[in-house]
């Protein structure tokens, strides 16, 4: 009887069951919409199933993950077919019960890609700036500038929603 080798399977399961929800908040960021995320999530497995890369260790597969989908979802923003899709009316991608916390989301969400991805990484999935610069492959200065901006955008909007 001849032996079989160990499923490849049952290592990307373990995987996807520690990273795919991080993987997913982080779609819906760029993306917006629950089925394009899940799309993406889906897709950054199957890149990993077919790339099948040699990591370190798990944080090193784990950035290596975070970047193949803040790429892939860059992918999907810039086709045409993207820019041309007529949103649905009153659908909340994200929903919490705080309506303050939902209100913050919503505003996360309005800000440039570029902004809502630095902004979500350091405050919903708590890296560090050195290492939000090495997933999305730019300097720490660079994400500096784009928290900086980013809240400032942030402020604009509440200030301007909630005049004192």
């Amino acid at each position: 009887m001849q032996q079989s080798a160990p499923r490849p399977g049952n290592h990307v399961m373990k995987i996807y069951e520690t990273y795919a929800d991080t993987l997913f908040r982080i779609a819906m960021v760029h993306l917006g919409r629950r089925e394009d995320a899940e799309e993406a999530t889906q897709d950054t497995f199957i890149k990993l199933m077919e790339k099948a890369p040699a990591f370190n260790d798990a944080e090193h597969q784990k950035a290596w993950l975070i970047r193949v989908i803040t790429n892939h979802c860059k992918s999907l923003l810039g086709r045409g077919w993207r820019k041309r899709e007529v949103k649905l009316e009153g659908v909340d991608p994200v929903v919490t019960d705080d309506p303050e916390a939902q209100a913050l989301i919503e505003l996360v969400l309005s800000l440039p890609v570029k902004y809502r991805t630095v902004i979500h990484l350091y405050y919903y999935e708590d890296y560090p700036i050195r290492e939000i610069g090495d997933i999305l492959q730019i300097s720490e200065s660079a994400v500096k500038m784009r928290l900086k901006r980013g809240r400032q955008l942030l402020k604009l909007e509440l200030e301007g929603a909630d005049p004192l």
